[in-house]
Formats: structure tokens, sequence, C-alpha cells
């Protein structure tokens, strides 16, 4: 049985900012974009390549129903802290620096950093106000099941 994402979609304000981060500073080419107009508008639907058969996918919107100032920032336009809706890529030592040089090169910081004892992460956030993650390892999830559940049941 095939399992996993085959792409996780998002809105964006600006299909070139969006482009250029995730591509030229990220390094996730772009593979497919769609375009579909009627009488209220157009819509493009761009592909990003995550490298593993999956795929980052946004939505620009001209018209179609939606205002021209339509939000794109998951977590933030819900009233929610930045950090709650994000992407999370897999990333190893070498890729979180490759990606903090390229970045830094840019002339942008990561929001944050924070070592979570199971993994080390470094945040960004995308043009659109999207949260994205570089999560390294170290080790990674031990998985346990009936902690997981006794956890989701307490108060």
């Amino acid at each position: 049985m095939v399992r996993g994402f085959h792409h996780v979609a998002f809105a964006c304000q600006d299909p070139e900012q969006t482009r250029h981060f995730y591509e030229d500073l990220l390094g996730f080419p772009l593979v497919h974009t769609e375009v579909a107009k009627d009488e209220r508008g157009q819509m493009k639907h761009l592909f990003f390549d995550l490298g593993d058969g999956s795929s980052m996918a946004f939505f620009y919107l001209q018209g179609m129903g939606v205002s021209d100032d339509y939000p794109t920032a998951v977590s933030t336009d819900l009233g929610l802290p930045v950090w709650v809706n994000h992407v999370a890529f897999k990333a190893d030592a070498a890729r979180k620096s490759e990606v903090q040089s390229t970045m830094a090169s840019a002339g942008i910081q990561p929001i944050m950093e924070v070592d979570h004892d199971w993994c080390q992460s470094l945040y960004y956030l995308d043009p659109n106000g999207i949260m994205v993650e570089f999560c390294e390892d170290t080790p990674g999830i031990t998985p346990d099941r009936q902690n997981a559940l006794a956890l989701i049941a307490s108060d």
C-alpha cells in the first residue's frame, strides 16, 4: 500500500516570491504549474519537488470569488501562534547548515532554533507567512503508543 503525502497545498499571494523562496533559496525545484481560468478569474497551482516523490504546492488566486488580499498565513491569520500550523522538512546537520547559509546570504534570519531533545529544528517564515521547519532527528522519536495515549487523555 502506498502511504505518505503526494502533496500538501497552501495559498500564496505572489507566485514569483513563492517560487524564489522554495526553489532558489531552499532548493526545491518548481516542477509543474497548472492554470485554470473562467469568467470569475484564474488560479495557478504551483508544485515544488521535495526530493522524495512528494511535493509542496501553492494556489495563487486572481478573482475566483476571493478578495485580492486573501489571507495566507495559516496560523497567525487564524489568531494562533505562528508555530502551530507549519511544514517540517527532514534535514541533517549539513542540510540545516546549507539552508542557514543560503538564507543568511539572502538577508533572511531564522525566526527561532529549538532543541526538542528528540530533534533540533531551525525555523523560517516563507513569503506567505507560513512557518517552515528544518528538523534534524537527534535521535528522533522513540515510538511509545501507550504513553502517547495516556498523555492525550491527561489533564
